[in-house]
């Protein structure tokens, strides 16, 4: 197994998560390192992504509210949720892609925010 995700749970409108991903299993400091969101019954949405050594960019609809952040030397990817609303309800999945290497998806982590 290349990614961990951890941190999913159930969240109240508003409230906070922070996700996290453990790339151990890989060279971590050369991948672009996303988090992506799937509803079920739709297609996986980019969320965030990092370059190795660069800012992250993200989906316009959590701008704002979601801070991702990577550490190269412990090979994590986090992913710090604020004001949460309940179309932030999906499974969060890890992604690591680097063209000399391929790609590698986590196992993904529910995140439901509901009152």
């Amino acid at each position: 197994v290349n990614l961990v995700e951890t941190g999913g749970g159930l969240v109240q409108p508003g409230g906070s998560l922070r996700l996290s991903c453990d790339g151990s299993g890989i060279a971590f400091r050369y991948y672009t390192m996303s988090w992506y969101r799937q509803v079920r019954g739709n297609q996986r949405e980019l969320v965030v992504s990092i370059p190795p050594s660069g800012s992250p960019t993200y989906v316009d609809s959590v701008k704002g509210r979601f801070t991702a952040s990577r550490d190269n030397r412990a090979k994590t990817l986090s992913l710090q949720m604020t004001s949460v609303k309940p179309e932030d309800t999906a499974v969060y999945y890890c992604h690591a892609q680097w063209s000399k290497v391929g790609t590698y998806w986590g196992q993904g982590t529910q995140v439901t925010v509901s009152s």
